[in-house]
């Protein structure tokens, strides 16, 4: 059977996976529809452009840019070898989404490598966070401006997980965030920019949650992760991997890269524990965090 070059460029263009071909040089040549949906860069954004050039510019787990150290699609277009990864790309809005990567060589007729292509596939848990969105709407427990649950949400939020603890043992902890000199950005910038910063900050956490947990605005720069069924080293290893990505994400304004850091306290549920003592605890660590020089989590 054959099948025409239109209809090829149809199927491309319909995958539910981003897709886009890089030359040589990785300067993208092609960048499909769900490529600009997932990342929301434009194909006219994009294409003619380097692919680490304020795009994708992946980074890992810990937070290392892929782009600036060994890329793999690089590596794919030297040595011709496919690959697969996971990694967190840099979404237009700012934030960091967790995406699933396939790389492969990019050939001309005569096998020779010509340049490379990665496929990426969104594997946060965007459809559970929308439902929850419906949800918080209908109950007016949403924040408006993060679309995160809001503060009233939060304490209901923790008093069933206190019920959950009392009836079926199972732990929980929190964590309290607040964006690091977060004044800066609204006296500088002015106010709109602030509000990019919340908000890109509150999809870092909504692309990066786990579909059990929840995350809300509990006033000005300060959040707080309800985190079910955890112990404490993953509770800090879940604060460090949220508390790294922010630090490796950035919004561009004016041409410029305006990063952004967080300090977290992290804390489990003891015996004793009511909302307030919980909250209380948590807050005292994360100035603790803020005392210590910023940019960090402390747990207790």
């Amino acid at each position: 059977m054959n099948i025409e070059k239109d209809t090829y460029k149809r199927i491309i263009e319909n995958l539910h996976d981003g897709l886009y071909f890089v030359d040589r040089n990785r300067v993208i040549t092609y960048w499909n529809k769900a490529a600009e949906k997932i990342s929301g860069f434009t194909a006219k954004e994009v294409v003619g452009k380097s692919c680490s050039k304020n795009i994708l510019t992946h980074v890992d787990g810990d937070g290392n840019n892929l782009c600036t150290g060994r890329c793999p699609l690089a590596a794919t277009i030297d040595d011709g070898n496919p690959r697969e990864t996971e990694a967190y790309l840099h979404h237009k809005d700012g934030h960091r989404l967790p995406v699933s990567i396939r790389l492969s060589a990019l050939t001309d007729n005569a096998g020779n490598i010509i340049g490379g292509i990665e496929l990426f596939s969104d594997i946060s848990h965007q459809a559970a966070n929308e439902l929850r969105i419906k949800e918080l709407e209908k109950l007016a427990l949403l924040d408006n401006l993060t679309q995160l649950a809001n503060r009233t949400y939060i304490e209901k939020e923790i008093q069933s997980r206190f019920e959950e603890k009392k009836r079926f043992n199972v732990p929980f902890g929190i964590l309290f965030i607040d964006i690091d000199h977060f004044k800066k950005f609204n006296d500088t910038y002015g106010h709109d920019v602030g509000d990019n910063v919340l908000k890109f900050t509150a999809n870092t956490f909504v692309a990066n949650n786990r579909p059990f947990d929840l995350y809300g605005r509990w006033g000005g720069e300060e959040f707080i992760g309800v985190i079910r069924n955890i112990n404490r080293k993953n509770l800090e290893s879940l604060g460090t991997r949220l508390r790294s990505l922010i630090e490796h994400s950035y919004i561009i304004h004016e041409n410029h890269r305006l990063c952004v850091t967080v300090s977290i306290g992290a804390t489990l549920v003891s015996e004793n524990d009511n909302v307030d003592t919980l909250i209380k605890r948590a807050d005292s660590l994360l100035y603790k965090s803020k005392a210590a020089g910023r940019n960090c989590l402390m747990i207790g």
